[in-house]
């Protein structure tokens, strides 16, 4: 049995997101007769992804219909999910986000998701964000909004808060972390389960088992980390020491909520790198679809720990999906984090729609933890959805990352006057 249904993907000129997509897409057979409308506004970007999926679809044989255009309010009467993974000038903005708060001397490891960098990627990203819910209020009311860009936290948080959207957001973070822990186990991925609560890139690993067996891995991990190369991400194994359980996802994502995160590494992304590596996924792409270069062996498996197949799947063939992690808005699944927050969680997926799963409340001393950051997100949402600048600064100012109110006032000057043209109310 075939189900139809239409997935819209805004944002789709994204090579990374777009083609993780594209591995799980087309090597599923369950999704034929379902239609995949690409949505950018960068139209060079969007023909090229258009034309990628079209040879993809082919080689797996998924019967997929492949629509693209330019127009988003064109593409989302009727759909059923509305994928998001838009970024707004992404690098040149984000470079900013990082060089000039380290110029005023805050230290931050990434700039995106928590510190100053997390603060105007939220001022600059929500607005747009609500233009699609609104869209998806008025045209497909019942689609389920899955949202794959970063802030995940504080985008899920807002929706849950001021839009009427069923919304959720997806990130392979606890997978990286279960890598990071098979390298310390001497075991692979696939023979370990992880369970994980807490903030999206701040969770903490309640449970570590052996798969086969169900056996509590954490003793083992704990003897086995004693000797474990001591340069080997070392702030996720000082929080592991202090607290007792593991934290995702890796230590520059990790770092970005606290104030000795840069103890991890404070280098910034790899911009550099990232748009050399652009060159060549493009050229790798444009071979691929003019027939001169070979399909990637990889790009005819399933991805590495994306999960949007897998929830579209369950809701579609009533199938109860088990979903690792996922990014909702919290109404108590983890009781002891304030319930007008986004937390991530293990999710079940059917016709019903998304379910959290609870894992009980976190141990007190890391739910203090989560609350110091939980407040600074939602003081950065209001400020967003409100265009406050005086809200921004007081959101700085609570923030763990920023150790001076002069440093503060420069930087809160300084990239409010770079993201203007993208800060407007939401509400």
């Amino acid at each position: 049995m075939t189900k139809s249904a239409k997935i819209v993907f805004i944002g789709a000129g994204s090579a990374a997101f777009g083609l993780s997509l594209f591995q799980d897409l087309f090597t599923t057979r369950k999704l034929a007769g379902c239609t995949l409308t690409l949505v950018d506004t960068n139209a060079d970007a969007l023909d090229r992804m258009a034309d990628l999926a079209g040879v993809l679809n082919q080689r797996g044989e998924a019967g997929i219909v492949i629509e693209k255009t330019t127009d988003r309010r064109a593409a989302l009467p009727g759909a059923d999910f509305v994928l998001n993974a838009i970024a707004i000038d992404r690098n040149r903005l984000w470079k900013l986000d990082f060089e000039v708060p380290k110029k005023y001397g805050i230290r931050q490891t990434l700039g995106e998701n928590g510190g100053p960098g997390g603060l105007f990627f939220t001022l600059r990203t929500l607005p747009l964000i609500f233009d699609f819910a609104r869209d998806v209020e008025e045209l497909c009311p019942d689609a389920l909004f899955i949202n794959l860009s970063n802030p995940e936290s504080r985008v899920v948080m807002a929706l849950g808060k001021y839009a009427r959207v069923k919304a959720l957001g997806l990130c392979h973070g606890i997978f990286l972390a279960r890598w990071f822990i098979a390298q310390i186990l001497g075991m692979t991925e696939p023979e370990i389960d992880v369970w994980g609560a807490g903030l999206n890139h701040f969770q903490w690993l309640m449970h570590i088992r052996e798969k086969a067996t169900g056996r509590d891995l954490y003793p083992l991990l704990r003897e086995r980390e004693a000797t474990h190369d001591p340069s080997f991400t070392p702030l996720a194994r000082r929080l592991f020491h202090a607290f007792g359980l593991w934290p995702t996802c890796s230590d520059d994502h990790t770092g970005e909520y606290l104030p000795y995160g840069w103890e991890g590494g404070e280098h910034g992304f790899d911009f550099d790198g990232d748009e050399r590596g652009r060159v060549i996924l493009k050229d790798l792409m444009d071979g691929v679809i003019d027939g001169t270069k070979p399909i990637p062996e990889d790009w005819t498996k399933p991805s590495w720990g994306e999960r949007v197949v897998a929830v579209a799947e369950g809701i579609l063939y009533n199938e109860k999906r088990f979903i690792e992690s996922g990014i909702v808005y919290n109404r108590g699944v983890i009781p002891n984090l304030p319930p007008d927050l986004a937390v991530e969680v293990p999710l079940l997926a059917d016709a019903a729609g998304i379910h959290p799963v609870s894992l009980g409340p976190l141990p007190d001393p890391i739910a203090k933890l989560l609350t110091m950051q939980a407040g600074v997100q939602q003081l950065a949402v209001e400020a967003a959805v409100r265009s406050s600048k005086e809200l921004a600064l007081e959101a700085l100012l609570i923030d763990p990352v920023v150790t001076s109110t002069d440093a503060a006032l420069k930087i809160l000057d300084e990239l409010w006057e770079v993201n203007k043209p993208y800060i407007r109310p939401c509400i």
